[in-house]
């Protein structure tokens, strides 16, 4: 099986993140995200140049979902020649000495967590570390595929962090990944709803964050996109906060959730809050309407903040 998170490559020297679990029309949606360079490693590209690079020269990889109603990436299953497994990769990491700091680091935050009753088994890692790629200031990237275990994990991390064996990310950490997520709250926003999601810490200074991936069992709705709306409402159910996609339902008259594709929004609110949502409105052939916040990989002008 193929889930978020994981990696995909091909003869061609592309690697892909996969980024919705299952097939359609025979292809795993992804998004080119490495391209091999001709020192023989990889070379991580942006957004544009991606979608620049596959349209000139790999166009059978650009991809318009129906079932989502959007463009990304898709590759046929024949044409993978490697999958790159988080759960495998960690594993392999686990099992023998650490090749690097980043490595030992990953090594320590694992014993952590299993020391204080954390099941590894549930876990993978993806980024940088996954295909061999990390650098001397690359962050730890660790998925869980157990909604039970994630919750525990989040609060081993606290624990953690009030141990001292932990520490909490420092304002220049914070500013950081605000740049790198480039979202659209300002930067004092964009902390409060961080720190209190529990899913990111330091590790000798390192940073790692959690994200949980647990596929649907739900057939595949398609919906049709209706046009931007932005509006604000409460939410009344935050079970799947944290899953991918993150979906909140809504105390809403006509819009039954909204759902998030991007890491930026993913536990931002909790039931009984009243969030400020900006995003996508779809509707489904019965009627379903829902918004969506990361229809794009960027997701401009769209965001989901609480506001009392």
């Amino acid at each position: 099986m193929f889930l978020p998170k994981d990696f995909i490559e091909t003869a061609e020297g592309l690697l892909f993140a996969v980024v919705v679990a299952g097939l359609e029309a025979g292809k795993i949606r992804c998004f080119l995200r490495y391209v091999r360079g001709e020192n023989g490693r990889w070379r991580k590209v942006q957004t544009d140049e991606a979608n620049a690079l596959l349209a000139q020269y790999y166009p059978d990889y650009c991809f318009h979902s129906p079932e989502l109603d959007a463009f990304l990436h898709a590759v046929s299953v024949e044409k993978i020649i490697k999958h790159h497994h988080p759960q495998r990769r960690l594993t392999q990491i686990l099992e023998r000495s650490p090749n690097d700091d980043i490595e030992n680091d990953c090594v320590n935050l694992c014993l952590l967590f299993k020391q204080n009753g954390i099941d590894l088994n549930q876990f993978g890692v993806t980024g940088s570390l996954l295909i061999g790629q990390q650098k001397a200031s690359s962050d730890i990237d660790l998925v869980c595929y157990d909604t039970t275990v994630f919750h525990q994990c989040r609060a081993v991390l606290r624990d953690l962090i009030e141990q001292n064996k932990l520490s909490n990310l420092k304002h220049d950490d914070w500013i950081e990944s605000y740049e790198r997520r480039d979202c659209d709250l300002n930067l004092e926003n964009y902390i409060w709803h961080e720190q209190r999601k529990a899913n990111k810490a330091l590790i000798n200074g390192r940073k790692f964050d959690l994200s949980l991936i647990v596929p649907s069992q739900a057939d595949a709705v398609i919906y049709q996109k209706c046009g931007t709306t932005t509006l604000c409402t409460m939410v009344t159910d935050d079970t799947l906060a944290f899953s991918y996609p993150a979906e909140f339902k809504l105390s809403h008259s006509t819009i039954q959730s909204v759902v998030c594709f991007t890491a930026t929004y993913t536990g931002q609110a909790i039931a009984g809050e009243t969030i400020e949502i900006s995003g996508q409105l779809e509707q489904d052939a019965k009627g379903n309407q829902r918004l969506v916040v990361g229809s794009t990989r960027e997701a401009r002008g769209e965001y989901i903040k609480v506001i009392r």
